[in-house]
């Protein structure tokens, strides 16, 4: 009777990355799921890069909701629930990707707070997990991370943040493979970050969930031969796959162990968030769930019926804010960066151009961390100075070292060789005049007091992240 009483119902999940659907029949304390399908889109890359849900992304979402759609339909299910996350929530288009989906689809897009995702990931991560007395859950997509704390299954603490494995990829990790030196901007970025993120004490277990988690599992197992039942991740585990990742170009990625190609470009990414948060918390271990805000949405339903997304931010607890030394930490790196002017104005030292780059990337990489706590408006400022320093340090550092590798390999070439190789040496060392006497002209022009103002009066006042 309790069978044909529970109704059939689906939760499709629009993600940064993914677009998952579960359809499943419907318990308060558990599900029965006959579907579970996922699509990567990748919404969050055209977000990330225009501010906005691009036409061809927003087909491509189409498309899959309402394949989605007829999916749930031929299961039976009598309600379909469709909920938008981060990439949606910082689309300049949103309301009018929203109003597509259901002319099109006639299906209605609830565009969820990060909070309310946070509850709805938790009740999903938990359902199988038993009644622990603390239990922590963290669920990584693609443009956001949400964190929860619970005490006898009750939440008594989340957060949710702008920070995933899309984004992350997008800002930092371009390359195929990144090269050391975005790896290195992006672990600056996620120390910066999580050192000043305000954290309740999590549980000694922490469940995490997420397209990065369960991928990097599934590589874990094939590629170093681990096979845990109980789905645990090690720090160790994390490390290798950092260095297997950060090695290897995405279709070897792909094909070697057979991850989607979408997937396996950020998978870097994901490996860097999840490392870092665990040194953040100081845990050794995590357990990875296959489960999310999907089964949360339908366990809500089943808990509250038609009120369910009301019951759930009912729920919530004052969120927690970041606390940042914002001002201190952007001077200080501003600092560091302009420190090296005058070494580099004098063009005796080529290393003195590679610091003044270095330090270059870490403001920029600090500037993405603070960034939710400062002036739209006068951060673009600041951050364009900053991008464009960066940039015209990297064109003379380039040329510098391939003048150092040519130079090293003049000693093993035949006498031809030799002349070929000298030849290209002058031109480039031509060509790095040029650069240098850009450099001079921009350093000189740049007001070092000018930037520390606009950028102290970029940071607002009393905001946190």
């Amino acid at each position: 009777m309790e069978h044909l009483s529970s109704p059939m119902c689906a939760a499709i999940d629009v993600g940064s990355n993914t677009i998952h659907i579960v359809v499943a029949r419907c318990f308060p304390d558990r599900l029965e799921i006959v579907a579970d399908e996922l699509e990567m889109v990748r919404i969050g890359e055209s977000v990330t890069a225009i501010g906005e849900i691009s036409l061809e992304k927003s087909r491509a979402a189409l498309r899959t909701i309402q394949a989605y759609k007829a999916l749930a339909l031929s299961h039976g299910a009598t309600h379909i629930f469709v909920v938008a996350t981060e990439a949606i929530r910082q689309a300049r288009n949103s309301a009018d990707f929203i109003a597509q989906v259901q002319e099109e689809t006639g299906l209605d897009m609830l565009l969820i707070s990060g909070t309310a995702e946070a509850a709805l990931t938790f009740y999903g991560a938990t359902y199988e997990a038993g009644q622990a007395e603390h239990i922590s859950v963290m669920d990584l997509g693609g443009g956001s991370l949400e964190l929860v704390a619970a005490h006898n299954m009750q939440i008594t603490w989340r957060t949710s943040v702008p920070l995933g494995s899309g984004w992350l990829h997008d800002h930092y990790l371009t390359g195929d493979p990144p090269d050391t030196a975005e790896i290195e901007s992006a672990e600056t970025f996620l120390h910066t970050f999580l050192r000043d993120m305000s954290i309740k004490q999590t549980a000694p277990l922490l469940i995490v969930t997420g397209g990065s988690a369960n991928s990097l599992y599934s590589l874990v197992q094939k590629a170093f031969h681990h096979n845990d039942e109980q789905r645990r991740l090690t720090l160790t585990d994390l490390e290798r796959c950092q260095n297997l990742l950060s090695a290897l170009e995405t279709g070897d990625i792909a094909s070697l162990y057979n991850q989607p190609v979408a997937r396996a470009r950020i998978l870097l990414a994901g490996t860097l968030i999840i490392r870092h948060v665990m040194k953040r918390l100081k845990l050794r271990e995590i357990m990875v769930s296959t489960h999310g805000i999907r089964e949360g949405v339908l366990l809500a339903y089943a808990r509250y019926g038609d009120y369910w997304l009301e019951e759930v931010g009912r729920e919530s607890h004052p969120e927690q804010r970041f606390t940042h030394s914002a001002h201190d930490e952007l001077i200080q790196r501003l600092h560091t960066m302009l420190d090296w002017r005058e070494e580099v104005l004098k063009h005796e030292d080529i290393e003195a151009v590679h610091k003044m780059r270095v330090a270059s990337r870490r403001l920029r990489a600090t500037l993405d961390a603070y960034q939710p706590c400062c002036d739209p408006q006068l951060f673009a400022r600041v951050y364009q100075k900053v991008k464009k320093t960066a940039d015209i340090l990297g064109d003379a550092r380039d040329t510098d070292v391939l003048l150092q590798y040519l130079d090293a390999q003049l000693a093993n070439l035949n006498v031809a060789e030799q002349e070929g190789v000298r030849w290209m040496i002058a031109t480039l060392q031509d060509y790095r005049q040029q650069k240098q006497r850009e450099l001079e002209t921009f350093l000189n022009k740049l007001d070092g007091s000018k930037l520390e103002h606009l950028l102290k009066r970029s940071v607002r006042e009393g905001k946190g992240k």
